[in-house]
């Protein structure tokens, strides 16, 4: 039988996961060269600094002055 203990450890790890789960990189990103902003071709800089980054810095620069931090 459970006690107040485990039952906390089961529920922290559960959310742990959870939230390591929501901020896993999908694969196909990092593969991606292009920005999803204008089409042109992400610095290869950038990518190895952001390998999670779908956008240049130019297009990223505006997506951020609108409030648009979308993947």
């Amino acid at each position: 039988m459970a006690d107040a203990a485990d039952n906390a450890g089961d529920v922290i790890e559960r959310h742990l996961n959870q939230s390591l789960a929501r901020h896993r990189l999908p694969a196909s990103v990092a593969a991606e060269p292009e920005c999803e902003g204008c089409g042109e071709e992400i610095p290869a800089a950038r990518r190895e600094a952001a390998p999670w980054a779908t956008t240049c810095i130019e297009c990223q620069s505006i997506r951020e002055a609108r409030g648009r931090h979308v993947r």
